[in-house]
């Protein structure tokens, strides 16, 4: 019997583990869903003035006039994402996600936005680009968005608003709200791959002290 003593605490050990870290991942999936309704409640919430708002996704309101050169963003094969700098009445100079357009060849000029003042209310969120921003081509078309870039880029803040009404309206452009959808949330996938592999381990265990009692005989 003394043979068996070590696969079987091998076996016991590793399958000790590995449901420890289902079940770590199982609270970290309870954790990230109450963060997702805060800030889902966070984004439905009245909006306040700019110079107000401090957390991130709060809802926010700026008045002004769309500055610069608008950038267009790659978002799918039918649709650009518009970003452009805002100078507010405030004295502040903001990047401001419009929203979208129907996507145009790439070497065709950014649309043409609005002169004079507008009403923004939105959100204020923090983009990162994989791999920093990635400039195409003359058209100002984009692949990423890293905050930092757009602020040089734009010679605005590093503030970020995702418009979600604009006033007036801008032919052609659909805001594109913030949500909480699209915040990875895979703990629950992690869970049950941590339980299948100590499954796994377990039916190794097992058919490694049957090989060994087999042995002995």
């Amino acid at each position: 019997m003394r043979r068996i003593i070590p696969p079987l605490i091998f076996g016991i050990l590793g399958c000790a583990v590995l449901i420890s870290l289902g079940v770590w991942q199982l609270r970290r999936l309870e954790w990230k869903e109450s963060v997702l309704a805060e800030i889902e409640m966070r984004i439905a919430s009245a909006p306040v003035p700019l110079e107000e708002a401090e957390a991130e996704y709060a809802p926010v309101t700026l008045s002004g006039e769309i500055t610069g050169p608008a950038l267009r963003f790659i978002y799918s094969g039918t649709e650009e994402d518009i970003v452009a700098a805002v100078q507010t009445e405030a004295g502040r100079r903001v990047i401001v996600d419009l929203g979208l357009v129907p996507a145009r060849p790439m070497a065709s000029a950014p649309p043409e936005l609005p002169e004079g003042r507008v009403e923004i209310t939105g959100n204020l969120v923090m983009p990162v680009g994989r791999g920093g921003t990635l400039h195409l081509d003359q058209s100002n078309a984009w692949a990423a968005r890293e905050l930092g870039n757009l602020a040089e880029v734009l010679g605005a803040e590093p503030v970020f608003v995702v418009a979600r009404q604009i006033e007036p309206t801008i032919p052609g452009l659909t805001p594109l709200p913030v949500s909480a959808e699209g915040i990875p949330n895979n703990h629950f996938g992690y869970a049950i791959q941590w339980f299948g592999i100590a499954l796994v381990w377990a039916g190794m265990s097992l058919y490694l002290i049957r090989r060994t009692l087999r042995a002995k005989d």
